[in-house]
């Protein structure tokens, strides 16, 4: 009986878990600000707990609400109140600009000169002289703005006007023709058929991808 317990209560911590996650939003699965970091550690370890608690597994459950609609509802102040990021987020700091580090800055944001380096190889700046500004974002990544005379060539500086580029869908996966994909760029099965069989394939199911833009150029792979 208590092992059946525990699987119910295993699941139903599976299953909150989930449904807070998913109200939450992408951002827990995504960079994580500094309260969304402190929720998401502490929601894992509620649930955790849920999982095990035979006696009162409301309570966790309970708990678990309660962070997921602090989350919320602080997020819903930022949006609202844009000043009020600046306290419950944070703000970017500037650790270097023209050629300058910020001692204190860099102490603000705990950051010791060796990290900072660190962060700027892991950029692909391993000499400083290439960096024009660097930014220690909320998010504990550093954003580099490269000095003029590094920055990649744009379109832009050689006065060229490219085709905008467009959106790859899925039409084929594992041999199977993803139908929905084709009708939202316009396309039906025949094409599709007609193409794979023009690129010198004898049906879909020898295709293990194949992607389709917005031009209706069909890209098509498969596996050894």
């Amino acid at each position: 009986m208590e092992i059946i317990k525990v699987i119910l209560t295993t699941f139903a911590s599976a299953a909150a878990l989930f449904i807070i996650a998913k109200i939450m939003g992408h951002r827990q699965v995504a960079q994580l600000d500094f309260f969304d970091y402190i929720t998401g550690i502490t929601i894992g370890s509620i649930a955790a707990e849920l999982a095990t608690e035979l006696e009162a597994p409301w309570k966790p459950l309970i708990a678990m609400i309660i962070y997921g609609a602090a989350s919320i509802g602080l997020n819903l102040i930022t949006n609202k109140l844009p000043k009020a990021r600046k306290y419950i987020n944070g703000s970017p700091t500037i650790l270097m600009n023209n050629g300058k580090l910020y001692r204190k800055n860099m102490k603000k944001v705990k950051l010791d000169l060796d990290e900072f380096l660190m962060m700027c190889r892991e950029q692909g700046y391993f000499d400083l002289n290439n960096v024009q500004t660097a930014i220690f974002e909320c998010n504990g990544k550093l954003t580099v703005l490269p000095v003029s005379a590094n920055r990649p060539v744009t379109p832009t500086d050689l006065n060229l006007s490219p085709s905008p580029d467009s959106i790859n869908y899925e039409v084929i996966m594992d041999g199977r023709i993803i139908k929905e994909n084709l009708k939202r760029i316009g396309l039906d099965s025949n094409w599709l058929n007609t193409q794979v069989k023009a690129q010198g394939y004898n049906n879909v199911k020898e295709i293990f991808l194949g992607l389709c833009d917005n031009n209706n150029q069909l890209s098509l792979f498969t596996v050894e």
